[in-house]
């Protein structure tokens, strides 16, 4: 029971890396992108090509994979998503289940449709007996730098300069430009941290989630059930809803079957959505 826990809640904390930048996208910048999976995908490619041509350790790949997907993010948010600011939800999944396919159709071109993985270092490899539980090095890699990564992202939201016109901005973007804040400036580089937190994730997933063009279609659903069982007033939500899923999840496919577990996690959506509509976590009305 407590490997179960221990998994899951690893699961969970990957989960959170990968979603959040769509909990701020969706949730603070009411944006719905649907194509968020396109820039972890994309950290994950940049891991595995940067391992498997160049040699380059594991460790030196994710701030790589971080800023090569930010940088990805930045130049498309300002060249496509900022024309879509404003519009339609209809018209924005329109628009970003669009970049998904583009994504899917050129790194099918360029990288190959054969599922790709990478070498872990020895030093995260293998599992450690903890108090009569299997505890696996790299899950435990995993909830640390993820949690920390948590952290970092709820004090910068909630306590800096930042944060505050990040969220000012939010509530009324016309009243924020009157009181002089730069409401493009500051959308542009929060899109840009969230497409780098995709990317980070992305490359941390290659091991556990595997990597192959349609990547983006097949978690686009996970990412969207963590921002909903969450609820979009902040990350706590998504966060704490993540671990519920990540358990869920691992604990389901252990006690069930494999294909009857994976059905898990869509349960506990339903029943979080008919006993709170609006998220866990949901911002007061």
């Amino acid at each position: 029971m407590a490997t179960i826990l221990f998994d899951g809640v690893a699961y969970g904390m990957l989960l959170f890396v990968l979603a959040c930048g769509l909990a701020v996208t969706l949730g603070l910048m009411n944006f719905v992108n649907l194509a968020h999976g396109a820039f972890a995908m994309a950290g994950g490619y940049v891991t595995v090509t940067l391992m498997d041509r160049w040699g380059v350790p594991f460790v030196a790949c994710l701030p790589v994979a971080f800023l090569a997907a930010a940088a990805l993010g930045l130049v498309l948010e300002r060249s496509l998503y900022v024309h879509m600011y404003g519009r339609s939800p209809l018209e924005q999944v329109l628009f970003s289940i669009g970049l998904v396919f583009v994504a899917v159709a050129v790194t099918d071109y360029f990288m190959g449709s054969s599922p790709r993985n990478i070498q872990l270092p020895a030093w995260l490899q293998g599992r450690r007996e903890v108090l009569g539980a299997s505890i696996g090095i790299y899950r435990s890699f995993l909830i640390v730098l993820c949690g920390a990564l948590a952290l970092a992202l709820q004090f910068a939201l909630m306590k800096t300069r930042f944060g505050s016109r990040l969220r000012a901005a939010v509530d009324d973007a016309r009243v924020a430009r009157r009181l002089g804040i730069p409401v493009g400036f500051v959308f542009a580089p929060t899109f840009a941290v969230g497409s780098g937190l995709a990317g980070l994730g992305g490359a941390l997933g290659v091991e556990l989630l595997g990597l192959d063009p349609y990547f983006p279609l097949r978690f686009m659903v996970f990412f969207l059930i963590v921002v909903t069982v969450g609820g979009t007033s902040g990350l706590m939500g998504p966060f704490a809803a993540a671990l519920l899923l990540g358990v869920a999840d691992v604990a389901g496919k252990y006690y069930l079957s494999s294909a009857l577990g994976g059905f898990v996690i869509y349960v506990v959506l339903i029943v979080v959505l008919v006993l709170r509509p609006h998220g866990l976590f949901a911002r007061a009305r």
